[in-house]
């Protein structure tokens, strides 16, 4: 395996990965392959698009969408008023 350093890491970065991993309860060196490791992947699988929200597709319940459905209804509404 590698070594790596990393140089000019800004300080509450730091402080947030170092709070982070030990909510965790692994090293910052885990913290950090995991982090690198999916910012890798899923840069490769984004190839050719912007695919950042991927990860929620499909995560709704029907109770969800019907939710979602019964609160963005009146936005198809259209008032005759506003439009004499």
């Amino acid at each position: 395996m590698a070594t790596m350093s990393i140089r000019g890491l800004d300080e509450n970065i730091l402080r947030e990965l170092k709070a982070r991993a030990k909510r965790e309860g692994i090293s910052l060196n885990s913290l950090a392959l995991r982090l690198l490791e999916a910012g890798y992947f899923s840069k490769k699988t984004a190839e050719g698009g912007y695919h950042d929200l991927d990860a929620l597709a499909g995560t709704w319940s029907r109770e969800d969408e019907e939710e979602f459905g019964r609160n963005t209804a009146p936005f198809s509404e259209i008032d005759p008023d506003l439009w004499k």
